[in-house]
């Protein structure tokens, strides 16, 4: 069959739209996938098998994408290519990945009549409530939750097929529409087994924390991920653990109210903020960890979903530090990867390292059974059976 994938972002970096892609390949399809460019020089080009086709964008049409359900531009714009693309390369099904770019799919879709997959990689309606711009004039104003999570049940009913992330995110859409519950189906966010597989050592990153006790977070560091609670807790953790570091491997535009708060509390000397790495690094970084933390904020958004990061610490035998978001809790409880606190509460994350510190027989326990648990249930080439199975039965 010929996918044709939808993403209104650049390509590369995706790794969710990239395990997909590559698997359906391996699995006979031909992927096209259909991305934007904001750099002219830009040109399509194969990458693992996948058939890159870049469309030019610019800055206005980026910012109209947060509007494309307040006035229609965006959703109009992208229909003009979505068409073109369709009609060039003889698509037979469309994946769309996440709800922004839904309506411009649908309403190019109606020349063609092609069955489609909607992918769901976010509770995007939850989740656009957490963004700074929403939370001042104009944005609190002119975008509306409410009508993104409208138009996302609108899409579900409208979808041949809807995939999403997590079964507690899924066990909600059924309840909100248990008229489309036949269609929904999980295909999580997990890693390859060539991450703990097939990698290269950077032996800088082991010799500059081999004397620490280091605390390890990979990823997006928006106020929501929970890293204050981190910072906050290291005041009275430095006095139990001397050579406790706070390892912060990404980045957020608020990462500037996380620099001040450790400048506040005067522990500069137990945070290293890295920034973004490649993520050939991340096995490194991982490593020189001896805890590995998603400390999220809970909200109906972090409630339903998993952080890919989990599964990268998880298979490299790390014990974790998470949480109580509820996907997140409820996997490492069942697991019995790692330890659960109460999310924001510093005294709690606190009372839990010390005791991953000073029980190291319980560390390597619980490493062993993410680890176990990683590689003989939850590493990609297992969970993508779904989604195989779902092309493979997929009427063109």
């Amino acid at each position: 069959m010929r996918i044709g994938m939808i993403l209104d972002a650049s390509f590369p970096p995706d790794p969710r739209v990239e395990n997909e892609a590559v698997s359906l390949v391996k699995n006979g399809h031909e992927v096209f996938l259909f991305c934007l460019k904001y750099n002219k020089k830009q040109e399509d080009e194969i990458i693992n098998g996948i058939l890159i086709k870049r469309y030019a964008s610019n800055k206005l049409e980026y910012k109209l994408s947060a509007l494309a359900y307040t006035i229609p531009i965006y959703s109009f714009l992208m229909k003009k290519k979505i068409k073109n693309f369709i009609k060039n390369h003889d698509i037979e099904a469309l994946h769309i990945h996440d709800i922004k770019v839904a309506e411009a799919v649908f309403k190019a879709n109606k020349n063609f009549n092609l069955p489609v997959v909607l992918d769901l990689h976010d509770n995007m309606p939850e989740v656009m409530k957490l963004y700074p711009h929403l939370q001042k004039f104009p944005g609190k104003y002119i975008i509306s939750p409410k009508k993104w999570k409208i138009k996302e049940e609108e899409f579900i009913r409208k979808a041949d097929k809807v995939i999403s992330v997590s079964p507690e995110f899924l066990e909600t859409l059924a309840i909100r529409l248990p008229k489309e519950k036949e269609k929904l189906i999980l295909v999580p966010n997990t890693i390859r087994t060539s991450f703990f597989k097939d990698y290269i050592i950077e032996q800088s990153i082991l010799e500059k924390y081999k004397n620490n006790f280091v605390l390890l977070y990979l990823g997006d560091t928006h106020l929501r991920r929970g890293l204050q609670t981190a910072i906050a807790a290291l005041a009275t953790l430095k006095i139990s653990i001397p050579n406790i570091k706070l390892v912060i491997v990404g980045k957020n535009t608020t990462d500037t109210i996380l620099k001040k708060q450790v400048r506040d509390i005067e522990i500069a000397d137990y945070v290293d903020f890295e920034g973004w790495q490649s993520v050939s690094l991340f096995q490194s970084y991982i490593l020189a960890s001896s805890i590995c933390i998603s400390p999220l904020h809970r909200n109906l958004q972090h409630d339903v979903a998993y952080a890919n990061k989990i599964f990268q610490y998880m298979s490299f035998a790390k014990p974790l530090l998470v949480s109580n978001a509820t996907a997140q809790q409820k996997l490492i409880e069942k697991v019995n990867a790692g330890l659960v606190h109460t999310d924001r509460d510093i005294t709690d994350f606190t009372n839990k390292v010390l005791e991953l510190y000073k029980n190291e027989k319980l560390r390597v326990v619980l490493g062993k059974n993410g680890k176990r648990f990683v590689k003989d249930e939850f590493s990609w080439e297992q969970t993508s059976k779904k989604l195989l199975h779902l092309y493979d039965n997929l009427q063109a």
